[in-house]
């Protein structure tokens, strides 16, 4: 592959750097463009052009591609000024198949919840089993950093990534479906569409889908042909994972599913039962999934990358028996907390504190569906934790699943854990005498 034109890469996180790593390596002469919409562009030996000068920049076309980050929406009116004017607007991940794709299996995993838990079990199946396989996307590489060194990759693909996807993978999967990301796609409809479009192409390639996502109409006809569908887990291979999970670190219900779903996917790639075992035993919970931490005589769980209700639901179903505080409420994405509400108590929820912005949503209702439970409003996570501190007797877990994202108060959700595990040993953890 050679570039004619100059390049625009339209984001600066690690997908950006790793973009221009390989263009470097390959046209280092080639000349490179960044923008952003906040932040710093820092991109080496690249000239930045502001947001508001792209306009003017496609007209004089400046550059004759624009490679645009996950993070930025592929709906931003810009892009189709840019497709106007004759300049295609290309991803990572699609540079990725253009250059490395042919010869190799590809095993694409997305879904709302659960996806880089899922992907990261089916690296481990697989290399376990003896198979050399390489994990990329949002956990693991981005696409350009793992590039050709592997025969076997799996990508853990959001709804930004799977949205513009150009190229078919060898399996698929599909964890859960639920309404998200609505301030990228526009709406819940075109958010369904953007993350099934993994699925929903010509193609024979199979599709495993984890147990929500098999009761969820919208997947059932972006599979299309459900002879597609890779197969249950026969008696002993459903108790072989059964028995792994329940000797690992894996908690809740939803783990299960994920590791049920994972060894569906090990099986059909080649991996082998003794491979899903080792796989499931080497597994560490991912940084802010269920991360534990004790002060104090409390248990924390750091559960910040819980961004909706459902997230929640599973976290709180993975301490049941216990008396949970939990925080909840983030940045705004129109999303329903009247079911999470209703079953605060039944999961143990004994104190709810709440963050703006939909942490009012959520304490209003639970108000309603939970008399019994203490219902703190907070302005921000600081205030949250100094207000917990003071109902100390009501629980023996803390749990930060917010159900929400974390931009109206932090820069992402591991800055947001980060925070919440640093304030839970400044104030809970004893006093040295």
């Amino acid at each position: 592959m050679r570039f004619e034109e100059p390049i625009l890469l339209y984001g600066a996180g690690r997908e950006a750097l790793s973009t221009r790593t390989f263009l470097l390596s390959r046209q280092p002469d080639l000349k490179v463009f960044v923008t952003v919409d906040s932040g710093a562009a820092d991109i080496p030996d690249a000239e930045v052009i502001a947001a508001d000068d792209l306009p003017a920049a496609i007209a004089a076309r400046r550059f004759g591609l624009i490679v645009k980050s996950p993070g930025v929406s592929r709906y931003k009116p810009i892009f189709d000024i840019a497709r106007n004017a004759g300049i295609a607007t290309t991803s990572n991940l699609n540079l990725w198949a253009s250059t490395y794709r042919d010869g190799r299996t590809v095993i694409a995993i997305t879904g709302t919840k659960g996806k880089s838990t899922t992907a990261t079990l089916v690296h481990l199946m697989l290399t376990r089993s003896g198979i050399d396989a390489g994990l990329a996307g949002n956990v693991g590489l981005a696409p350009l950093e793992i590039a050709d060194r592997h025969p076997v990759v799996i990508f853990e693909l959001s709804s930004y990534q799977t949205a513009d996807m150009n190229f078919l993978p060898d399996i698929a999967a599909v964890t859960n479906l639920y309404p998200e990301h609505v301030d990228w796609h526009g709406s819940v409809e075109r958010y369904y569409k953007d993350k099934l479009h993994l699925i929903d192409r010509e193609g024979e390639f199979p599709v495993a889908l984890g147990r929500q996502a098999a009761g969820n109409t919208m997947v059932a006809m972006a599979v299309r042909d459900h002879r597609r569908l890779i197969r249950d887990l026969a008696a002993d291979e459903l108790a072989l994972v059964e028995k792994s999970v329940a000797q690992s670190r894996l908690k809740g219900a939803h783990n299960l599913d994920n590791a049920q779903l994972a060894a569906r996917i090990a099986l059909a790639a080649g991996g082998t039962l003794e491979g899903i075992a080792a796989g499931i035993a080497a597994f560490m919970p991912l940084p802010h999934r269920l991360e534990e931490h004790r002060f104090g005589g409390v248990l924390f769980v750091n559960d910040s990358i819980s961004t909706t209700p459902e997230a929640t639901k599973a976290a709180l179903a993975a301490y049941q028996g216990h008396r949970l505080a939990l925080i909840g409420g983030g940045h705004e994405r129109e999303q329903d907390y009247s079911e999470l509400a209703q079953r605060l108590s039944a999961f143990g929820v004994t104190t709810l504190a709440c963050l703006p912005v939909t942490g009012q949503r959520l304490a209003e209702a639970a108000r309603l569906a939970a008399p019994d439970i203490a219902v703190l409003s907070e302005p921000d996570l600081d205030a949250a934790m100094r207000a917990l501190l003071q109902h100390r007797e009501r629980f023996d877990v803390l749990i930060l699943s917010p159900g929400a994202p974390s931009y109206n108060q932090f820069k992402n959700f591991e800055e947001r854990g980060r925070r919440f595990v640093a304030l839970a040993e400044e104030l809970f953890r004893p006093v040295q005498a």
